[in-house]
């Protein structure tokens, strides 16, 4: 037989595209429609349906950038349908390639009860089925003019990113707004033959089955007329029939659908539209589900279903009940789909605390799965926090867009840095956002590495980013693919029936130890480098709020805060999504963002104030309090108290030019060109830094990537470096013991002040920069005369290890990696630490010397300027603050990355304020005390093993202690683990290796 497969499949798609899709809705008659533009933000439903519209034609342009525009549309269905099913056709302007990323529509009865969503792939509202004709139809839309940020040239500048720069142009035609017929035995044999066309591409040329579907396909061509499409749809359906019944072999891979929308909390929108994308969405979900009895939907992030119970009770009444009936299901456990390479270890851990507390106040439900399908990467920290909250599974989708490494497993075991294990699954269809189509289920086949020992994976299916979720027609392919040959199988279920399934199969899984390092999006780490810093401040000043006002409450009667610090929490959790704190949000989002974080700033320093002054009591006493989890200058942790003196530091005129600080610790010459030339640790007799290079150093590099521009930079970017070297002013500080440097460069300025102060180890460098560039990277070096093969970054909990070679492909991608608050290397016997209060972007390389020496370089990502998706990214003036610590050991790192980020407070009072808790290890860090969430007064505190050793350490309560109890995250008690040794308000407690322990202590 001649081979005639192009002319088969080429003109099923013609006649699918031409002929058979068009005549779902065979007949149409125009409806009446009428618009009203809201003036400013969006306005309640009441006043939107209330509003009186003016008439507007099809084809007429509608919507400013961020608008809303309510259209209300009226007809009246034809007599002549009566008995046939009939549906509204609402095409706002949609580009159907767009799903999510252009306007949108929310549909209402007249009495305000929402009905469904309208996007570009749903545009349909059913309106009878059947109809008797003659009923009046009278819909309203809630249509937001979203303008398209990532268009078709993506990366493009554009000022439509805020709307105080966006303008008024309307952005979109107004396309379709008819009634129309449908006709369901045509849209189900559209559905056939796509399921059909799209299997038979993906089978083997010379396999018997694509044959079989080909003539089976061809067969059902020739009985349609094209001229009567509708009465001819069965004849044609009848000849799919076999082929269709046909069953898959035993061994066919099987997928589990979950119904799914990935809503980015924040990205190419605000959080107020995320708010309505989210709305949009579940009444499309809640509505479908009453249509398709199979059909189940997940959704993630506790803060989009808290929005769609503040904001649209009528969904939520619909959400909840489809709940109730194990339908929609709440997935993840966390607050927001967050980033996780930069929140801090507390921040980690109260995600899973709100997002899991929320489901379970709100339905009952305990989440066993973290979900976070497009996160760009994962903290090595993160297994022993999922199992903390008592969870036991994770999914992401996002390392299979790695750049230059395949990751080896789709289902595995990743370890963490205290040796925990999470059953972990990367979906094969390598995309949250699956439509059934059969290009997709077949690519999971064929890419599932597990072959031979498992073939189960999960498809997270419908249109996701913008939001949209799970279409009629996808469940009506998956219904078709349920047990179908030559295809894998589909099976929709809940994310917690497809793990336990996984793992039974699966139960010793390969096992991946260390961060799930995605090598893509690395620029993130730095990106909008103000959002940034207003995490990193929240974090430690909902540390001190928590600290101090539970100190005083359990000493004075403080009123401690529960519902202010819950809320403030909630704030800065979702700041912590996965676009906003990486960076890669549009201007109106960061501009919102400082403005929030100034907010809290200025909120939990009331609390911590008004704490402090109840605890400081009336004197004249000077006290400095110390938030941080180490005594300094002779004041306890967690406790206030007089510091005691630390000696004297001096500065001198340095031979040749410049300036010299000395402390009996550190010697540091700074040079003519305002650059460290030398760190001389007195103590252990060496220099730190490298012969012949300069410390403090600042370097610019070109940074334009080849795509995704907030997101990445490329390897290349090293190719071409500026070291900024000259200096208009190195001027002594008026305080005795500091240099400030000015330089210019481009179109931006430098400040830096060299200070090294009485008794400490540490060379502090205060870096101010009003950066006015485009398109640079800025850098801060230190170039270390140190032979380490490794080195430590912290990560939540603890710390965690990367080479500092580049021996393999996994190594070499690792060209920008994310620290918390220190980084530190070592070799036997002598360590340096770098610090900071605010960056997370780094690099380390190393390079052998003609002296035979090794030169370890640190760098500090300190600024980038994209230009897409905020062409102002980062303008304007910026302060960082980091430090050098020569013969640093990794407790040495660990106690000052604290110190740098919680700075001592100062006031006058009775007397000294006795820590609320202590411990008696520095390898011990107490990173939470604070009153149990329930409101019994209870005392929590959490602390990790954060050496990498195993420890003895003893917990003492400064209050009469009444028992003590070992709990999950939650403030649970965990009834597999055994109490520790209590002796009076004395507590032992014994950890391994960056353990992680939460204790509930009463009060006596």
């Amino acid at each position: 037989m001649h081979d005639d497969r192009n002319l088969v499949e080429a003109r099923l798609k013609r006649v699918l595209d031409e002929r058979i899709r068009p005549a779902v809705h065979p007949e149409s008659v125009p409806l009446d429609v009428a618009v009203w533009h809201a003036p400013g933000e969006p306005v309640p439903v009441a006043e939107g349906l209330a509003a009186t519209p003016e008439p507007i034609a099809v084809g007429a342009r509608w919507g400013a950038p961020w608008g809303t525009s309510w259209f209300r549309v009226t007809g009246t269905v034809p007599q002549a349908w009566a008995g046939r099913t009939v549906e509204a056709l609402l095409d706002l302007g949609f580009d159907e390639n767009m799903p999510g990323f252009q306007c949108e529509g929310l549909v209402y009865r007249p009495d305000g009860t929402p009905v469904k969503g309208l996007n570009p792939r749903n545009q349909w509202v059913r309106i009878g089925a059947p109809v008797e004709g003659g009923e009046e139809v009278r819909l309203h839309v809630e249509a937001a003019s979203n303008p398209v940020i990532l268009d078709y040239h993506p990366f493009v500048p554009t000022r439509l990113g805020d709307k105080e720069t966006a303008g008024s142009e309307p952005q979109y035609t107004l396309t379709r707004m008819d009634l129309a017929v449908f006709d369901e035995e045509v849209w189900q044999l559209a559905l056939d033959l796509e399921v059909l066309g799209e299997l038979m591409a993906e089978l083997p040329v010379d396999a018997q089955r694509r044959w079989d579907l080909l003539r089976a396909v061809e067969r059902a061509l020739d009985a349609v007329d094209l001229q009567d499409v509708n009465g001819t749809a069965a004849r044609a359906r009848a000849e799919l029939t076999d082929v269709l019944a046909a069953p898959a072999v035993p061994s066919a891979h099987r997928i589990s659908a979950v119904g799914h929308a990935h809503i980015d909390s924040a990205w190419l929108w605000p959080l107020r539209e995320t708010v309505r994308k989210v709305a949009r969405t579940t009444a499309n979900m809640t509505a479908l589900i009453e249509d398709e009895p199979e059909f189940v939907f997940a959704m993630s992030q506790a803060q989009q279903w808290a929005w769609v119970k503040e904001h649209r009770p009528e969904v939520w009444a619909r959400v909840k009940k489809a709940v109730a009936e194990g339908r929609f299901v709440p997935a993840g456990g966390m607050w927001v789909e967050s980033d996780t390479n930069m929140p801090g270890s507390e921040a980690m851990a109260r995600q899973f605390v709100h997002g899991k507390r929320f489901f379970l106040d709100e339905f009952g439900v305990e989440n066993d799965e973290a979900w976070l399908p497009d996160t760009f990467g994962f903290a090595a920290g993160l297994p022993q926090i999922i199992k903390a909250a008592g969870s036991k599974y994770l999914l992401t989708q996002k390392i299979s867009w790695s750049q230059t490494n395949r990751f080896p497993h789709h289902t595995f075991r990743w370890e963490g840095i205290d040796g925990t294990r999470i059953f972990t699954h990367f979906p094969p269809v390598d995309t949250y956002n699956c439509s059934m189509k059969g290009s997709e289920l077949a690519h999971a086949e064929r890419n599932f590495k597990d072959k031979g020992v498992a073939r189960h994976s999960l498809a997270p299916t419908g249109w996701g980013d913008g939001g949209g979720g799970t279409t009629r027609e996808m469940v009506a392919k998956a219904a078709r693919l349920k047990n179908l040959e030559g295809s894998p199988t589909v099976v929709w279920e809940p994310p917690h029936a497809f793990f336990a399934k996984a793992e039974a199969e699966y139960p010793e899984p390969p096992v991946w130890v260390g961060e799930l390092y995605l090598e893509l999006h690395r620029a993130t780490l730095t990106s909008q480098a103000q959002t940034k810093q207003g995490n990193r401040r929240s974090e430690h000043l909902l540390r001190e709020a928590e600290l101090w006002a539970a100190t005083a409450a359990v000493r004075t009667g403080f009123p401690y805060p529960y519902e202010e610090l819950d809320r403030i929490w909630k704030t800065v959790l979702l700041h912590q999504f996965h676009d906003i704190l990486p960076g890669s949000s549009i201007a109106w989002v960061h501009r919102e963002a400082r403005a929030t974080y100034a907010r809290v700033a200025a909120e939990l320093t009331g609390i911590i104030e008004s704490a402090q002054r109840s605890l400081a009591g009336e004197g004249q006493v000077p006290l400095v309090f110390n938030a941080a989890p180490h005594t300094r200058s002779g004041v306890p942790a967690g406790g206030a108290g007089t510091p005691a003196a630390e000696g004297r530091a001096t500065r001198e005129d340095r031979a040749g030019g410049g300036h010299v600080l000395s402390n009996g610790h550190l010697r540091v010459e700074i040079d003519a060109r305002g650059l460290v030339v030398s760190v001389y640790d007195v103590d252990a007799d060496r220099e730190a830094l490298a012969p012949g290079r300069a410390a403090g150093l600042l370097q610019l590099h070109p940074d334009f990537p080849n795509m995704w521009d907030a997101w990445d930079v490329d390897r290349f970017y090293r190719n071409t470096v500026t070291d900024l070297t000259d200096a208009e002013t190195v001027e002594a500080g008026e305080d005795g013991q500091s240099v400030r440097v000015t330089r210019s460069f481009g179109s931006s300025k430098v400040t830096q002040v060299l200070s090294l102060a009485p008794g400490e180890r540490r060379l502090l460098i205060d870096t101010e920069v009003d950066w006015h560039e485009t398109e640079k990277f800025l850098k801060l070096a230190f170039p270390l005369d140190v032979h380490a093969e490794r080195y430590a970054s912290e990560t939540q909990f603890g710390h965690f290890h990367r080479p500092t070679h580049t021996n393999t492909s996994w190594e070499a991608a690792k060209f920008e990696a994310c620290n918390h608050r220190f980084l530190h290397l070592e070799e036997p016997g002598w360590g340096a630490a770098i610090v900071n209060d605010s960056t997370y972007g780094h690099d380390v390389t190393r390079t052998v010397r003609a002296d035979g020496g090794t030169t370890t370089t640190v760098r500090v990502s300190l600024l980038r300027a994209p230009r897409f998706p905020d062409p102002e990214t980062d303008q304007g003036v910026h302060r960082f603050r980091h430090a050098l610590v020569p013969g640093a050991g990794i407790g040495d790192a660990v106690r000052e990355g604290w110190r740098i980020n919680l700075p001592e407070r100062r006031l006058t009072g009775a007397g000294e304020v006795a820590p609320l808790v202590t411990a008696d290890r520095d390898a011990v860090v107490i990173t939470a005390v604070k009153l149990a969430d329930d409101g019994s007064g209870d005392v929590v505190v959490r602390f990790h093993e954060a050496h990498g050793g195993r420890t003895r350490a003893t917990l003492t309560a400064g209050f009469p202690l009444g028992g003590v109890t070992v709990t999950d995250l939650l403030e649970r008690p965990l009834t597999d683990v055994p109490a520790p040794a209590v002796d009076g308000d004395r507590i032992a407690v014994r950890l391994r290796p960056f353990e992680l322990v939460t204790l509930r202590l009463r009060r006596g």
